[in-house]
């Protein structure tokens, strides 16, 4: 099993002043190495109808792998002295950063998805470095011994698991300080599996909104806390007096790490809540089910500030790792019609966005819009059928639309008004 936990650093202010240098010499190895690799694939490229048919190939350079990147770095220290300060193996660990950066974008991942060409890293843009190996009683007490840099103070607000073992440290700069986070792994705890099958005992529904974050299936509203809007006004402030400040100043710095440190006051705080928020959840269900939402599309629609500030992709993904950790399961369904078809009867009921009452003019049932939805999920999760629970046979189009909803005496134990 592999867990990662971070703590808070407390170092001192020689030791603050070696770890912004190692930061950037890091960074200036990077762009090196980047580039690189970046000059040997526009040097040696040659389109297919472009090859030449007269003149000679020329001799190809040698392609910059990691291995001869990771072997030139005898060659580097030779030239910068300063570089010997650096450990040696987090060196090591920035020519791997370069070479995953520059596979992902040559290669595609399992999926068949390709990342961005990557960007060569700007002054305070390169903000961690890695041990890959670090020796197992590297923390005593409240102190974590880093080589090269020494003792420094942590805030060890939790202790590490009995058994677990530190398999890589990651030194990571952030607005409001130094962190550090743990690589755990413990071999003899078996990853859990999950396969917990759905019914409708251990299966809850959720439907993700912006007027509450959430409704269950059991008729629980959770409300959206809306971090960001609430601190638009001091964030209006402190980026008023960030422009009036001289580029290249140390004001303009200062005033920087202010609007910095705000930003991170909120993500803290939406995070703290979506991990409350989960934990919840999985409290009272083993399995968890939600719409299958292309949120990056309804990230560059008009709703963008809220949804973003609700934060439904960081949510959900906090939500799966847990379920996961705990034995749980989270299943994606379908969001077509999730909101128009009756959880009751299964027929489609037409409502615009704003009409926020589900009312079914076949069997006459009225509930909240978001409360019906969720009651959907939950039954596509599940996979009952309304005719299937009736035993009635049904075929069309009829069938396809309600072949995942229950029977009304099976629904309505969930209706709350």
């Amino acid at each position: 099993m592999r867990t990662a936990y971070q703590y808070k650093l407390r170092p001192k202010s020689y030791q603050i002043a070696t770890i912004e240098l190692w930061l950037d010499l890091l960074r200036r190895q990077y762009n090196y190495r980047l580039g690189e690799r970046f000059s040997w694939w526009s040097e040696n490229r040659c389109p297919v109808n472009a090859c030449p048919l007269v003149m000679p190939i020329p001799q190809l350079r040698d392609n910059p792998n990691y291995y001869s990147q990771k072997k030139d770095l005898v060659n580097t220290k030779d030239k910068f002295p300063e570089y010997k300060r650096i450990h040696s193996q987090v060196l090591q660990d920035c020519i791997k950063r370069v070479k995953l950066a520059f596979d992902r974008w040559l290669k595609a991942d399992i999926k068949g998805q390709k990342s961005g060409k990557p960007r060569f890293k700007g002054k305070g843009r390169y903000r961690s470095f890695t041990y890959p190996q670090i020796k197992l009683d590297c923390i005593e007490e409240n102190q974590i011994n880093l080589p090269k840099i020494g003792k420094v103070k942590l805030i060890q607000h939790r202790p590490i698991p009995e058994g677990f073992t530190i398999k890589t440290v990651t030194i990571s700069r952030k607005a409001d300080g130094y962190y550090v986070t743990l690589s755990l792994e413990e071999k003899s705890v078996p990853a859990l599996t999950t396969e917990v099958e759905p019914t409708l005992e251990n299966t809850l529904g959720i439907d993700m909104g912006l007027k509450e974050f959430l409704v269950t299936s059991e008729g629980e509203s959770v409300s959206i806390p809306q971090y960001y809007r609430k601190s638009q006004k001091r964030l209006k402030t402190l980026q008023k007096r960030l422009s009036r400040k001289k580029k290249g100043s140390k004001r303009r710095l200062k005033a920087v790490k202010a609007v910095a440190k705000q930003h991170k006051k909120v993500a803290d705080k939406r995070k703290d809540f979506h991990f409350k928020t989960a934990n919840e959840l999985l409290s009272k269900a083993d399995v968890i089910a939600h719409e299958n939402l292309n949120i990056k599309g309804l990230a560059k629609t008009r709703l963008s500030k809220s949804i973003n500030d609700a934060g439904w992709g960081k949510f959900l993904s906090i939500l799966t790792v847990k379920a996961g950790n705990a034995g749980q399961k989270t299943i994606a369904v379908n969001p077509i019609n999730t909101s128009q078809d009756c959880s009751n009867c299964g027929k489609k009921v037409p409502k615009e966005l704003n009409i926020r009452t589900h009312s079914c003019p076949h069997c006459g049932i009225v509930i909240d819009r978001d409360l019906n939805a969720a009651i959907n999920i939950k039954n596509r999760a599940v996979g009952h059928s309304v005719f299937k629970a009736r035993g009635v046979r049904c075929s069309g189009r009829t069938a396809k639309r309600e072949a995942h909803t229950i029977a009304s005496a099976s629904v309505w134990e969930y209706v709350t008004y």
